[in-house]
């Protein structure tokens, strides 16, 4: 029996931030290994997108808050991965409602106390989600610079979906 969750219909042009020397920047398996907000680590993959450019860009300063680099540090940087994802239902973790139905505060990325609501209390909803067939997680952007309403997909990659193709790449000096 499928659990059910609030959806929301998700689906067009999609970005992946990824390192330039990355065999396939739309493969999941990686997550997988290390674990991500949605999925733990070994558990199921998923591929982490950007609903726009500007939730990229977010998530690439987040990568740099608190480490000892900067942006002229990042040789050749990341490179901009565009994907056309298919229109489906996924799981709602962008309206209030949705946040609320998937066991999270509508205050989501923060939590009651205005805190980072972290990866353990997402994995299970991620693992809930995959377990009944859901294509994925469409969520509010947990990136401290991601625009108001910015959004992220985690797209799950399951063995009976076509898998994601780049449409285009463009390099970390075009993009940023």
């Amino acid at each position: 029996m499928k659990v059910v969750m609030r959806t929301i219909r998700r689906g067009g042009l999609f970005y992946r931030v990824a390192d330039s020397d990355w065999a396939d920047p739309l493969d999941g398996s990686f997550s997988m290994r290390r674990g991500g907000r949605w999925n733990a680590r070994g558990s199921f993959p998923v591929v982490y997108l950007n609903a726009t450019v500007e939730v990229a860009r977010a998530q690439v300063q987040r990568s740099f808050d608190g480490a000892p680099w900067t942006f002229g540090d990042l040789d050749p940087g990341p490179v901009l991965v565009s994907t056309e994802v298919a229109y489906d239902e996924y799981v709602d973790v962008v309206t209030d409602e949705g946040c609320m139905a998937a066991g999270l505060p509508a205050t989501y990325p923060k939590d009651e106390h205005n805190k980072d609501v972290g990866h353990a209390r997402c994995q299970p909803i991620g693992q809930r989600a995959w377990d009944h067939a859901y294509p994925g997680i469409a969520c509010r952007s947990a990136a401290v610079f991601a625009p108001g309403g910015g959004e992220e997909l985690a797209w799950f990659q399951r063995p009976d979906r076509d898998r994601l193709r780049a449409t285009q790449i463009e390099d970390f000096n075009e993009w940023f």
